[in-house]
């Protein structure tokens, strides 16, 4: 048995074992609230805001959701944020801003700057530390561990504005790798910098060979992508002949069940799936149960929760956040309710709206599952239609037309005087348009009863049109949004929808004329 693998797991199986002080996740979020405050006490957010009074009130929490307001991405931006780009110290946090996260998340088409200092950058590793040590529990053999690990991200060549730097967060994380890991890191420092997708693809798949991978991190898409490439370009079944020793994807971004079957097809052998919630804001969570799909909340590494029942109480139709909205601390919430995110951070934001809707599944263990996001549900009569109700149903229709269905997106439209839903569904295999049409009405009537009520009257037509895979990601790539942390929005709205509706016409005509 190889020593260093051996050690390595010793060491997580002990680290695992230590008895930490035990301490409720509200005792944590308390001591990682007053913590951020005092950083950021004499900022000019934190003198504004009143930093040093909050600190002396005997209710920290309160004092802080009572004197703070919430800010969504705009608002932080336009009174805070553009002042930390213009390199000004001190503003939201201490010192220069060095680093800013591009992202777009699925729902907005120009780039948002999201500050990352270097506390950030340390809390992300910690973060993907702990997640290494929650290996433990999968019982690997020893020798796994002296393996590579490939991570598929964005450039960790940045782009220089003046004196900071831009790019996605993947690529400034991978940058920043501490030296001991740089030994099992792939595809390497120089493939890891390239800008060009494609190329960066034809690179990992040539030199996929010399690599001995035990572990696959990144977006279930452009991993799924990397893999193929890799078959192709070595005429192979199933990445386990090149592969033998890969063991564990760790993956993130989007559900992961509408990739599971399609995922299951690149592997001769068993795979362990490993959830992550890293953001371009912070590390949420990770999975740390093999016998649930659930992720633990993180809650004491820099990052303070709140979090705002989803509900017409505290949200318009647009998904916007309600000035008279009531975020509660992690020692209030219930299970099972959704709600939307608000974050205070070791890297400047504070009681920031990130846009994602969570649930809780267990209070007791902090576990969390992503159920949607705050602009991509669907409620044009009342149906409250949940990202989580749509992987639900598509897998259900994947697995009973024996299909693989790697992306999806539907919009709500207006029907003769009433309202339709149009599905596009991206898929390689042969099936009846009508039968999953009416398969995919049938699973979201039983899977969510203000759907079922709301398609007696209201909502008067379900529009499918089953589409090539390859068209969602010519998509992205037109929008320069190929590989990282990018994916697909499973909800298009407005334009978004006016203008992909236009460009399946366009390439489908094209398609069919050659």
């Amino acid at each position: 048995m190889p020593l260093l693998g051996s050690l390595i797991k010793q060491f997580i199986k002990a680290r695992s074992m230590v008895k930490l002080r035990r301490s409720t996740a509200l005792a944590k979020q308390t001591r990682v609230l007053r913590k951020l405050l005092k950083k950021a006490e004499f900022t000019e957010f934190g003198k504004h805001f009143e930093f040093t009074r909050i600190l002396s009130s005997a209710n920290i929490i309160e004092h802080y959701q009572a004197k703070v307001q919430t800010y969504n991405y705009n608002s932080i931006y336009n009174e805070w944020w553009h002042r930390m780009i213009n390199e000004e110290e001190n503003i939201c946090w201490p010192g220069k801003t060095k680093y800013f996260a591009l992202s777009s998340g699925t729902s907005e088409s120009s780039s948002k700057h999201i500050p990352v200092t270097n506390a950030m950058i340390h809390a992300i590793q910690r973060g993907s530390i702990r997640q290494i040590l929650s290996l433990a529990y999968y019982e690997l053999p020893s020798e796994t561990f002296e393996k590579g690990i490939l991570m598929l991200g964005g450039s960790t060549k940045l782009d220089r504005k003046g004196r900071y730097y831009e790019g996605d967060l993947s690529g400034i994380s991978a940058a920043k790798l501490p030296f001991w890991f740089q030994r099992f890191y792939k595809p390497g420092k120089k493939i890891s910098e390239e800008k060009n997708w494609e190329k960066k693809l034809d690179e990992i798949a040539e030199l996929a060979p010399k690599w001995d991978v035990a572990f696959v991190v990144g977006v279930p898409a452009w991993i799924q992508l990397m893999i193929e490439r890799i078959i192709d370009r070595h005429n192979l079944k199933t990445i386990h002949e090149v592969w033998p020793n890969l063991v564990c994807f760790v993956h993130g971004g989007v559900s992961f069940d509408p990739y599971r079957r399609s995922f299951e097809k690149l592997f001769s052998k068993p795979i362990i799936y490993v959830d992550s919630y890293l953001a371009s804001e912070g590390f949420i969570a990770f999975q740390t149960n093999p016998n649930s799909k659930a992720m633990k909340l993180i809650a004491d590494n820099g990052i303070f929760f709140e979090f705002v029942p989803f509900d017409e109480f505290n949200f318009d139709a647009e998904g916007e956040l309600l000035p008279d909205a009531k975020p509660l601390h992690i020692g209030n919430v219930k299970e099972n309710v959704p709600y939307a995110l608000l974050l205070s951070t070791c890297a400047g934001a504070w009681r920031y709206l990130i846009g994602d809707v969570i649930k809780f599944t267990s209070i007791k263990e902090s576990e969390i599952i992503i159920a949607g996001r705050t602009k991509h549900y669907l409620s044009l009569c009342g149906e409250h239609l949940s990202i989580e109700n749509m992987n639900k149903a598509i897998s259900m229709c994947a697995e009973k037309f024996k299909v693989s269905i790697r992306e999806f997106c539907v919009s709500g439209i207006p029907y003769l005087k009433m309202f339709a839903h149009h599905w596009y569904i991206g898929c390689d295999e042969k099936v009846n348009v009508e039968e999953f049409r009416n398969e995919l009405d049938v699973n979201l009537k039983r899977i969510n009863d203000d759907y079922a009520v709301e398609r007696i009257a209201a909502l008067q037509e379900v529009i499918v049109e089953i589409v090539p895979t390859h068209l969602f990601y010519n998509w992205m790539e037109k929008q320069h949004k190929m590989g990282g942390q990018n994916k697909f929005p499973r909800v298009l709205k407005g334009s978004q929808y006016d203008e992909w509706k236009l460009f399946v016409k366009t390439e489908t005509q094209t398609t069919r004329s050659v």
